[in-house]
């Protein structure tokens, strides 16, 4: 039995400029630890809570960096997929861990509500500062990467929610140094912890989704079937499965009867013109097509393997 299996490599794969990814790595390691020993040190919850959210952009960079370079391995008989999901099952795990250490700030935060505790302003205001440079400049340089690259986009934007953080940090250090408004530390923490969950349950949701094989969102499986049994020769598409892959590839796979007994060069013209509507109309980049006649199976769009 034959198949038609087609790879389009058009969707563009920008160089990532390693080194300045790195560079941001090391600068949000070295914040988020700052970050934890100073809200330690000068009991701020809130300071606590912005290292996490700098520790998860750090998660999210290491896993951009060594996504870039896994990318570049080839696939073999024993991962026929190389590593292509290696970002996928990253941004999962990420988002979890995310959701489950801000909800334990939110409970801590509500406790620090009930009995407010003095925080050593001074090094709330330095540390946060010095988040704000760090990221600031973190930002620069990944600002023309994140233009090209989808993966260098989520990171600068993570960069930057981290940057607008910290200056949420800085006002309310000087509102508990200048006012001794300490309910503001717990009250910067639960928007904090709030965002994050926010944030982390829309990862984790697009992340299952990709794990599980669903259909994306934007993929219209009855208008393609419909579209390709319009197709000359083509009587009906059936058994259809649709998967994302990771960020670049959307496969498709079914079994197409056909009206007649084609020829396997008849079939190949017919699988270019699949192949260049779905790559085309839907972003679908890889298809592998089932030829039959006259096979006694079951016709529906979706069957249950």
């Amino acid at each position: 039995m034959g198949k038609g299996h087609s790879h389009n490599h058009s969707h563009s794969h920008s160089k990532v400029k390693g080194r300045n990814l790195f560079i941001s790595i090391l600068l949000n390691i070295l914040i988020t630890v700052a970050q934890v020993v100073g809200g330690l040190l000068s009991g701020s919850l809130s300071l606590l809570s912005d290292a996490l959210h700098n520790f998860s952009d750090v998660i999210s960079l290491i896993v951009s960096y060594v996504a870039n370079k896994l990318t570049k391995k080839k696939a073999s008989i024993h991962k026929t997929f190389g590593y292509k999901r290696a970002e996928i099952l990253a941004a999962f795990i990420n988002a979890a861990t995310l959701i489950i250490v801000a909800v334990l700030l939110i409970v801590e935060a509500f406790k620090r509500f009930q009995n407010p505790q003095e925080i050593e302003s001074n090094l709330v205001i330095w540390l946060s500062m010095v988040a704000i440079l760090g990221n600031g400049f973190s930002v620069l340089l990944l600002k023309n990467d994140a233009k090209a690259n989808m993966n260098m986009k989520s990171a600068y934007l993570h960069l930057f929610t981290d940057m607008m953080a910290s200056v949420a940090v800085l006002i309310g250090g000087l509102l508990m140094k200048y006012y001794q408004m300490y309910w503001v530390d717990s009250a910067l923490t639960l928007a904090i912890a709030l965002y994050l969950i926010w944030v982390g349950f829309d990862l984790l949701k697009d992340s299952t989704k990709v794990l599980m094989l669903f259909t994306p969102d934007t993929i219209p499986i009855k208008q393609i079937v419909e579209e390709i049994n319009a197709l000359d020769s083509i009587k009906r598409m059936h058994h259809v499965h649709v998967w994302q892959l990771n960020e670049d590839e959307i496969h498709l796979e079914a079994h197409i009867d056909f009206s007649r007994n084609i020829t396997l060069s008849e079939f190949d013209v017919i699988l270019h013109e699949i192949e260049d509507l779905v790559f085309h109309k839907y972003d679908i980049n890889h298809v592998n097509i089932q030829p039959e006649f006259g096979k006694d199976d079951a016709k529906d769009i979706i069957v249950q393997d």
